[in-house]
């Protein structure tokens, strides 16, 4: 049964929203006393220079719709981020530096075009840098000389790449690129900076990726750490460019993926992390023993997990009811030995819970479920993430927690497409998007009311990006299923958004689907919520940003045209921003419509 809708200025919901969270955080290299941090601790995400020995935050960006992703520079006197040039969100523009200590930021590659660009990278020493960047051309991928400001390296793919990763005084170059394998797959190439020529490749061929993690931190060591997919779930590999030997770590005691995070100067250990099932855990492998050793962690989410200059585990930590914050965990057992960075303290919530249910093939799918206080069924929140290539883990989510505050129950699906469960799942819908997927979200369904947890008649479907894109998707192929839905920065057109969208985001569709939208034409009809308008019977709410580059407007106007054209029940909210809201507020203004409609259309 629904609870009153709760729309105080001081409800549990929307202070959740308001409790800040450390997002990452990076130290420099050579000057480990300076780091980077990014929070949200002044209401929008933005990039926070950290003094390590006294914890001290101090703001130095100001983007106008937020800002997720820089970096510090190896001496720790600079960061760098990417500029947003065509307005709030937008993600293109150009790499800007600030000093560590504030002052005026200026443009680090003015002599190039825009570009689009998620890389940025410097040596150990501080003496080169490199950077990714996409436009209409394809992509580019620079190693720069600090120095003299001189291109030593330019690597040009029309396929997806990514890189550089650059060796500890820069020495080597390596990219990874789905040049190869025309789809996510990647193979990996080493370059010499000094010749620009090409030291060798590594690939596992078809089906297989192999994945670029980065070089030992140590002058003169010429090995590089991956990972590889070739035995269904990602592993562990050394390879040295220079001399080609490599190093497989299989860790059959080990299911599931197996991600490392970093190495020690020394080359002794690697930290790893393991995902299974949704859920992780931090192991050492101690490289010259080939030796495992199983960190005793406090459970949760990790990320940004990294050897700190103190001989510890420096990672951001959250799970369902905290919000990620930075802790120190002692290095050889992972116990923790300090919060370094807090987050803020929510109301309490509810806990999340891991099942599995079958498909309807038959396939094992896991899901997050959370339900209110009481006996069911309830309404329901059929969530999906977005990518397709990411995975739901127990995370920190206000927006969970306001439907269950309110009486919904709220199911997260981590459906064919998802990262972690082993390449096959993840691989399963390449080249056919929208139809597992759809089928795991309508098995999903039924196992919620043949478990008397959801009300037939009052299920909800919702997400952002991806899982916008399945919102719409469900609402077209499965229309029988659903009250209504509420989709963030959704895909309806999979043709007009090519069309528009960033070039890294070109590139992934391309991978995606196999080819262009001329190359694939029936694909992109068939995967293409838009086709499957006449049949929308459940009204449906649209929160989309005006700036969005990778889901772009027009191709969600020809959708909203569409359904409008056809008498079908649609409102979208434009808001001035790109892809999702890094603000709070405008965070818990997006929450408090997507409430308002649920209860108009469940009465």
């Amino acid at each position: 049964m629904l609870k009153d809708l709760s729309l105080a200025a001081d409800a549990p919901w929307r202070e959740r929203y308001r409790a800040p969270v450390i997002a990452w955080s990076n130290i420099a290299t050579q000057n480990p006393q300076h780091g980077l941090v990014c929070t949200n601790r002044d209401g929008i995400y933005q990039l926070y220079a950290w003094e390590v020995a006294t914890g001290t935050l101090r703001r130095v960006t100001d983007a106008a719709a937020g800002l997720i992703n820089g970096y510090i520079s190896a001496d720790g006197n600079w960061i760098y981020y990417l500029h947003d040039a065509r307005g709030a969100g937008s993600e293109i523009g150009h790499y800007y530096r600030v000093p560590f200590a504030g002052g005026t930021p200026e443009d680090f590659t003015p002599q190039l075009p825009e570009y689009a660009s998620f890389y940025f990278a410097e040596t150990v020493t501080g003496n080169h840098f490199g950077f990714m960047a996409a436009n209409q051309t394809g992509f580019h991928i620079y190693v720069v000389d600090h120095a003299s400001g001189e291109a030593l390296l330019h690597y040009e793919s029309g396929a997806l790449s990514v890189g550089p990763n650059l060796s500890y005084a820069g020495e080597i170059a390596v990219i990874a690129t789905t040049e190869k394998s025309g789809s996510t797959d990647y193979s990996i190439e080493a370059y010499d900076v000094v010749t620009a020529t090409k030291l060798g490749e590594l690939w596992d061929g078809f089906g297989t990726s192999i994945q670029p993690v980065g070089f030992i931190p140590r002058a003169g060591d010429m090995r590089y750490l991956a990972t590889t997919n070739k035995s269904g779930y990602a592993r562990p590999l050394i390879w040295n460019p220079r001399t080609g030997e490599r190093l497989d770590i299989a860790l059959p005691e080990l299911s599931g993926e197996v991600y490392p995070q970093d190495w020690t100067e020394d080359g002794q250990y690697l930290l790893l992390m393991q995902l299974h099932q949704a859920q992780y855990q931090l192991y050492l492998y101690d490289v010259p023993a080939q030796k495992l050793i199983t960190l005793n962690h406090p459970a949760g989410t990790y990320s940004a997990a990294y050897f700190s200059h103190r001989h510890t585990i420096f990672a951001c930590l959250q799970d369902s009811t905290n919000p990620a914050r930075q802790v120190e965990l002692e290095l050889l057992t992972g116990e923790l030995k300090q919060t370094l960075l807090m987050a803020g303290t929510p109301p309490a919530g509810r806990r999340w819970q891991s099942v599995t249910y079958p498909s309807s093939d038959g396939t094992p799918i896991q899901a997050w479920l959370v339900t209110p206080e009481g006996a069911g069924p309830f309404p329901t929140i059929v969530h999906t993430h977005g990518g397709p290539t990411a995975v739901m883990t127990e995370t920190y989510a206000p927006g969970c927690q306001a439907w269950v505050d309110h009486g919904f129950a709220w199911f997260s699906i981590n459906y064919r497409g998802s990262v972690t469960f082993g390449k096959d799942f993840e691989k399963a819908i390449l080249g056919n998007l929208g139809d597992l997927e759809v089928e795991d979200i309508a098995a999903g369904v039924q196992w919620l009311i043949a478990n008397n947890i959801a009300m037939p008649d009052s299920i909800l479907k919702t997400g952002g990006s991806y899982g916008g894109y399945l919102t719409l998707q469900s609402l077209g192929k499965k229309p029988d299923l659903w009250a209504g839905g509420m989709a963030l920065v959704a895909i309806g057109d999979w043709r007009l958004m090519y069309e528009d969208q960033a070039e890294t985001l070109r590139g992934y569709q391309r991978a995606l689907f196999g080819g262009t939208p001329d190359e694939k034409p029936e694909a992109i009809t068939k995967s293409s919520p838009i086709t499957y308008a006449q049949n929308v019977k459940a009204p449906l709410f649209v929160i989309q940003g005006k700036n969005d580059t990778r889901c772009p407007a027009r191709q969600m106007q020809a959708y909203e045209s569409k359904l409008t054209e056809m008498g079908k029940s649609i409102y979208i909210e434009w808001f001035d921003a790109g892809h999702g809201s890094k603000a709070m507020e405008q965070q818990i203004e997006q929450q408090e419509m997507m409430l308002r409609f649920a209860y108009r259309v469940l009465g």
